[in-house]
């Protein structure tokens, strides 16, 4: 027997037993003298037989695997297709049984991939919505407290009243400041956000970001510096205001979580078609655990300590999408008590 045997095999074999059961019998009846004329004749009825059993067996094994396979059609398929296009797509020179095994494990493969996709979708809608409503509850029950403090009889009091106004206010700004980043995330993810790209100097939009933060960095005791060989500047094309926020994150952040007497600094690498650039401090540093998740949204090292410094929690998630947005990298290398290099790319001028 022919291993793996195609439609066609099937149909060859078979009329080819029956052509050699044919020949026995027309050789039976020359051996009893029949003559070479009524021979003959037995001879192309042979070979009518043969052809017309051949191209039936082809046709109802066609019919026979169609039927077999319909069933397999409509799980797989999500076109609907007519019948004769699925009998047209079964090609009897192929082992059709393999075919339509490899074409339901692959159906199979994809079907377990869209469900693992749906669940890690599920789980991540779950837990996003889980973080919204954590952080939005914070800021709005302090609100709260300090409106019913008021109410209560602390309006009255001018040693308290001032001071939780202007607590109510501090939390009110939080609460705006969360729901424009969601804004601009959402914006971003659904590609809503056009970027207008043009040709700068990335050290010029650097040292305008340092004169904007050099009052904070002073308050915290952090200088601003540029990394030995980064003197001259590169051209690069992106869009200069959104690389200006990336920029003004990270320089913020590396102020927040640096030390006193520490340092910030900015660092440009060619890399032939693109620019790398490294915002670099000796900080308090990121544990290895939490490398992988502080671009997520809401996600903080240090939570307490997060949440006392200000901040919506969705800087670096915004850094990340707006880097992405230019079809670029950024990634992030750190050590505790020593500090973190968040470093991104952008495409060269020509």
């Amino acid at each position: 027997m022919v291993k793996n045997p195609t439609p066609r095999r099937i149909a060859l074999l078979t009329s080819a037993w029956m052509l050699s059961a044919f020949s026995l019998t027309i050789l039976a009846f020359w051996l009893l003298g029949l003559s070479d004329h009524q021979l003959l004749n037995y001879f192309l009825l042979a070979l009518v037989v043969f052809g017309i059993g051949y191209y039936a067996m082809v046709y109802y094994l066609k019919r026979y695997i169609y039927r077999k396979i319909k069933l397999i059609y409509k799980t797989i398929h999500k076109e609907k297709l007519k019948p004769e296009d699925k009998l047209q797509a079964i090609d009897v020179n192929t082992n059709i049984i393999d075919e339509v095994e490899k074409e339901v494990a692959e159906w199979a493969e994809n079907q377990r991939k869209e469900l693992d996709k749906y669940k890690n979708w599920a789980e991540y809608r779950r837990n996003y919505v889980g973080d919204i409503s954590h952080e939005l509850k914070t800021p709005i029950f302090n609100i709260q407290g300090y409106i019913e403090s008021l109410l209560d009889g602390g309006l009255e009091n001018q040693n308290i009243n001032r001071t939780f106004l202007q607590r109510a206010a501090t939390n009110v700004d939080r609460l705006q400041t969360i729901v424009q980043d969601l804004g601009a995330i959402s914006r971003l993810e659904s590609g809503e956000v056009v970027l207008e790209m043009q040709v700068f100097d990335i050290k010029e939009l650097v040292e305008e970001v340092y004169e904007d933060l050099e009052m904070r960095a002073r308050d915290n005791k952090v200088e601003l510096l540029f990394k030995d060989g980064a003197s001259n500047g590169f051209k690069v094309r992106a869009d200069r205001e959104r690389i200006r926020q990336v920029l003004n994150n990270l320089v913020t952040n590396s102020i927040k979580y640096g030390n006193d007497q520490g340092a910030t600094k900015l660092g440009f690498y060619d890399m032939d078609k693109n620019i790398l650039v490294e915002v670099a401090d000796n900080g308090i540093g990121i544990p290895k655990n939490h490398l992988n998740h502080v671009f997520d949204r809401f996600y903080r090292v240090d939570k307490s300590r997060s949440r006392e410094r200000g901040g919506s929690g969705l800087g670096l998630s915004i850094v990340k999408h707006i880097v992405e947005s230019h079809h670029q990298t950024i990634n992030v290398r750190s050590t505790p008590k020593l500090g973190s290099t968040f470093g991104f790319t952008l495409e060269k001028a020509k």
